[in-house]
């Protein structure tokens, strides 16, 4: 016999879907056509609901069982703690966190209040940001012609990324690679540097050398990997080239 579940509270359950149907009917009992089992620790043991019985384990039940149908209305499905054997059945369910989900208020305004946090965080620290370190922003973070833009535009599209991507731009600015990363685009945007073979390999672009740099492995952004070639001990040399020119 299953210790008896007990219910404190009413809960409420959302399908995951994105455009749940008006009406959906979650499968409700085992069956060799459709399995619906839940692992105890030993054995997989039957699942089924009933609520006029004590368990939602088939074997648990008697007889008399009464069978009746659990259907999300508009994507949503509450449950009374006056039906403790329908919420012990959801938490077993196989679906629980795939097809359906409890709505967690507590949790989801703590979710909430994180993201928001953030997001306030990440508009004061763009606020704060000098001219300098605001171009060196929108050359990493948003691959911009800054040479292009007025102070204002830099302004409002940093702060409109901080805003959308507020996690990623906080990171961003911790990152000791950043302003590497700027000068690195700063090199493509004045041409010293230049793409090739549909943005496969990188190539100067340098009076008297038009020679190839490297090539980007496939799928890797390739201003990370001129930062981390120019880093290494064999790229030095060639920064301290690119950025003597980037000055002249």
């Amino acid at each position: 016999m299953s210790t008896e579940y007990i219910a404190t509270e009413d809960k409420s359950y959302a399908l995951t879907r994105p455009n749940p149907p008006l009406s959906f009917m979650l499968s409700s009992r085992n069956s060799k056509r459709k399995p619906l089992l839940h692992f105890d620790g030993r054995v997989n043991r039957p699942l089924r609901y009933s609520r006029n019985q004590r368990s939602p384990f088939e074997d648990d039940q008697d007889g008399n069982a009464i069978l009746e149908p659990i259907i999300f209305e508009d994507g949503f499905l509450f449950v009374p703690k006056t039906n403790p054997v329908l919420q012990h059945f959801l938490s077993l369910h196989p679906g629980n966190g795939e097809i359906f989900v409890e709505i967690n208020k507590e949790k989801d305004a703590m979710e909430e209040v994180d993201r928001l946090s953030a997001e306030v965080d990440a508009l004061v620290k763009a606020k704060e940001l000098d001219i300098d370190m605001l171009e060196t922003v929108a050359r990493v973070m948003l691959g911009a012609k800054v040479d292009k833009m007025t102070s204002s535009e830099l302004k409002r599209d940093v702060l409109v990324y901080a805003k959308r991507e507020p996690l990623r731009f906080l990171d961003m600015l911790s990152d000791p690679m950043l302003k590497f990363q700027a000068t690195v685009s700063k090199f493509f945007d004045e041409g010293l540097l230049r793409m090739r073979n549909n943005g496969r390999d990188v190539y100067f672009n340098l009076p008297g050398n038009k020679s190839k740099m490297l090539t980007v492995p496939y799928g890797e952004n390739p201003t990370f990997i001129v930062s981390s070639y120019l880093q290494s001990d064999e790229g030095l040399e060639t920064y301290k080239l690119l950025e003597r020119n980037l000055q002249e």
